[in-house]
C-alpha cells in the first residue's frame, strides 16, 4: 500500500512539472516588460478596437493562459486582455494607433521559447 501510494505521489508530482510549456527565460520576459508599466499606458480609447484569436500550443491555465495574458495586458496600447484557456482563445482591446494587431500576434509567439505559442484566426473588430 506504501508503494502504490508513494507511485501514484510520483507520477503525479511528475505530470505536474512537465505539463506546462512554460519554458520561457525569466530575465529575458522582465526585460522585454520591465519598460511598460501601468503608468505608462494611454488613457481609455473611446472606442478600442478588439482582436480575438485563436492559441495553440498552451497546455496549462495559469502557467500558460496567465502568462500569456499578463504580458498582453502588460503592452503598451491593450487597454484589457483576456486569455480563456478552455477555448484555446484570446481576447484583446486596443488602441490601434498604438499597438497593431500583428504586434499583439508577436507578442504571444515570442512568450516563452518562441517555438511553443501559435496565433491563427486572427480578426479585428472595430
Amino acid at each position: 500500500m506504501k508503494l502504490t501510494s508513494s507511485l501514484v505521489t510520483l507520477a503525479l508530482s511528475s505530470f505536474l512539472l512537465i505539463s506546462c510549456k512554460e519554458t520561457g527565460n525569466k530575465a529575458e520576459i522582465e526585460t522585454n516588460t520591465a519598460s511598460v508599466t501601468e503608468s505608462s499606458k494611454p488613457n481609455v480609447v473611446a472606442k478600442p478596437e478588439v482582436a480575438t484569436f485563436k492559441i495553440d500550443g498552451m497546455s496549462c491555465a495559469i502557467g500558460c493562459a496567465k502568462t500569456i495574458e499578463k504580458k498582453l495586458n502588460k503592452t503598451e496600447g491593450v487597454q484589457e486582455a483576456n486569455v480563456d484557456f478552455e477555448k484555446k482563445e484570446a481576447t484583446v482591446s486596443f488602441d490601434a494607433a498604438v499597438v497593431s494587431p500583428e504586434k499583439l500576434q508577436e507578442i504571444v509567439e515570442k512568450t516563452a521559447d518562441g517555438k511553443t505559442y501559435k496565433v491563427s484566426d486572427l480578426k479585428v473588430k472595430a
